[in-house]
């Protein structure tokens, strides 16, 4: 037997872990306040991590320790299946259970793999979650640090939820939309990597679902509109209105990964093809998909706490690698958005309609005073001293 180390530079801190506070014992009466513009993703160490003071405290080393054995069992997945829509053909989602939720987290850069690490161990301590699929899209990267970061996924992973980690045949944006046989809920969460949301909200985002099993729900929303002058689809926000909600955080029901895999025909197949060339708008196009079947837009919920580590608007050098945060497509904010309009318009063409739909508003948790009351010389809601 023979050790030997992967060494992998990170300038990045580890990130804490959000304090959840305790669990809420009732579900709160779901309130609608205005939405808001969201568009103004500290893992446990290995066993064998050094970190570097001599470089800055924001950067460290981590050492992925290896074995070279020659019967080593791998613990990981090969996503292979062959027809994974018809191993689904059969299947009754509606028997599926609906107490808990599995968390589909996609997965690709070796960078972000410590904020990976913390991300699913906040998700596996909670009790909705029935299992943690992490999709692994980079085909470049090394077994042997596959392996290693199953080991810490599953050996630092505080809650009880199944762990998977599943290396993807292709590194294809539709591949995480695949029907799973393994798969046991009829909700789906799903999720980037580099987006970390508190327990107590993504329980109530849960708790949202259920009352609306067949509606998209997240807390990232976007919007389509119609340029006038130009004439044409475009991507944006709207203030006050939405039709798109992003895979940084979305809830839905299991079915929907059969209709946009399986289903649609020639048009569904073309535009799946548009997603692999654009190389992007996945994610608008499953909201395509949701709004064609039920006439519906998504719904927005609040959040307590949502960490968003791949926003391009992050400015904390010390706190945030570079690295990091512009792994993401949506870094290149300008290029980005005209790559995703570019795709609603693509959408339409070959749809012949624009199925998209807004909605308005968004479900928070909590309900506070809405009067306001002169205290020390200033207007401030009543019910706060």
């Amino acid at each position: 037997m023979v050790y030997g180390y992967i060494p992998i530079l990170l300038n990045l801190e580890p990130p804490k872990m959000i304090d959840d506070g305790p669990t809420p014992t009732s579900q709160s009466e779901l309130q609608l306040s205005p939405s808001r513009d969201p568009d103004a993703g500290t893992p446990s160490a290995p066993a064998s991590s050094e970190v570097d003071m001599g470089v800055t405290r924001s950067r460290f080393y981590i050492w992925f320790l290896f074995l070279f054995v020659t019967d080593l069992v791998s613990c990981r997945t090969l996503s292979v299946d062959p027809d994974p829509c018809d191993s689904m053909n059969q299947r009754d989602f509606q028997k599926l259970r609906s107490d808990q939720i599995t968390v589909l987290i996609n997965g690709y850069s070796e960078y972000r793999i410590p904020l990976l690490q913390t991300i699913v161990a906040s998700y596996s301590s909670s009790s909705i979650v029935s299992s943690i699929l992490v999709l692994w899209g980079n085909p470049s990267t090394p077994d042997q640090l596959l392996d290693q970061l199953y080991q810490n996924l599953t050996q630092y992973s505080p809650g009880s939820a199944s762990i998977s980690l599943i290396q993807q045949s292709s590194s294809s944006l539709n591949a995480r939309f695949l029907p799973r046989s393994s798969v046991h809920t009829r909700a789906v969460l799903i999720c980037d990597d580099d987006v970390e949301i508190d327990r107590r909200s993504l329980e109530f985002a849960f708790s949202v679902w259920k009352s609306n099993p067949d509606r998209l729900v997240g807390t990232f929303v976007r919007s389509h509109g119609f340029d006038l002058q130009g004439k044409e689809w475009i991507y944006t926000v709207h203030p006050d209105k939405y039709s798109i909600v992003l895979t940084k955080f979305m809830m839905m029901k299991q079915d929907y990964l059969y209709e946009y895999s399986c289903k649609g025909g020639v048009e569904m197949e073309e535009m799946r093809m548009i997603v692999d060339r654009m190389r992007n708008c996945e994610d608008i196009l499953l909201n395509f998909v949701a709004a064609d079947r039920l006439r519906a837009g998504p719904i927005m919920v609040g959040a307590e706490r949502v960490r968003d580590w791949g926003d391009a608007r992050n400015e904390e050098e010390q706190v945030v690698d570079e690295r990091v945060r512009d792994a993401g497509l949506s870094s290149r904010r300008v290029e980005h958005r005209k790559r995703r309009g570019k795709c609603i318009r693509e959408f339409h063409r070959v749809m012949g309609k624009m199925p998209l739909m807004y909605s308005y508003g968004k479900v928070v948790d909590s309900v506070g005073e809405q009067g306001l009351c002169r205290k020390a010389g200033k207007l401030v809601f009543c019910d706060r001293d």
